[in-house]
């Protein structure tokens, strides 16, 4: 499983987040606490908001603890709305292109989970995307796939509904070729103003979500803390979405597959 944060408020050197902290992104890279494996050195990611509606991206396969361009970078970068993504692979070829996050006009999109059952229904999920979503399936991951779905579903226009039946195709298909493995959905999305995080899961184990900031003019959303306060960081309950609006008004609600 990979880990990720999200960060919403006034600007902030990236590093603050992806390196500083005692359980930064990158520790977490070698150390994660709360996943399946310890280890998320199949890639990483980097995905900002800046002076252009569209996001800025930089992803490579190199681990995180083993790459300079990530410390310099993000040493330099300093964005209003940003995602960093480390990843552990769940099968899929190490990439960039199957690296998180995943960016289509103004949307910035990342996952931590997986499809049970992925290979045997890819094909059939591969059909149902239109040329205009085919032709910029540019991997081969679930996430991406997920993504490419709910941006057909329109996203644009009510994105935790397209989300939703993005995952219910997902669910029929798995359901219609006898898949008994889970799928785990421990994501989130921003259109750069607004941000849509989702923990949920077809079984009782979907991966972990927590945020911090609620209610201040900053934000941070993590599969699992930065630091030892844990007091500060509130866990979202299995499915839910929690929505962050351009005032950074928070909202939770259900969010069930």
């Amino acid at each position: 499983m990979c880990r990720w944060l999200a960060y919403w408020g006034p600007p902030l050197f990236l590093e603050d987040l992806v390196a500083k902290p005692d359980h930064s992104l990158i520790h977490q890279s070698l150390h994660a606490a709360e996943a399946k494996t310890e280890t998320n050195g199949d890639g990483f990611g980097l995905g900002w908001y800046g002076e252009r509606p569209e996001p800025g991206l930089y992803r490579e396969i190199l681990p995180a603890w083993n790459d300079e361009n990530l410390k310099h970078l993000s040493a330099q970068i300093r964005s209003r709305l940003f995602f960093a993504h480390v990843r552990a692979s769940t099968g899929t070829a190490t990439t960039r292109a199957n690296c998180h996050p995943f960016a289509y006009g103004r949307w910035l999109f990342m996952h931590n989970g997986q499809i049970g059952g992925y290979g045997l229904i890819r094909r059939k999920l591969e059909q149902m995307l239109p040329d205009e979503y085919y032709t910029c399936r540019h991997g081969t991951t679930d996430s991406e796939l997920i993504f490419l779905l709910a941006l057909s579903l329109g996203l644009d226009a009510d994105p935790v509904g397209a989300m939703g039946e993005s995952l219910a195709i997902v669910r029929r298909a798995m359901a219609e070729a006898g898949i008994t493995d889970p799928l785990r959905f421990t994501a989130v999305l921003s259109d750069g103003n607004r941000i849509f995080a989702f923990r949920c899961a077809s079984d009782a184990l979907a991966p972990t979500l927590y945020y911090t900031g609620a209610g201040s003019a900053a934000m941070t959303l993590v599969s699992e803390p930065l630091d030892t306060d844990r007091p500060r960081w509130t866990a979202v309950p299995q499915g839910h979405v929690v929505s962050v609006c351009g005032s950074g008004r928070l909202t939770t609600t259900e969010f069930i597959v």
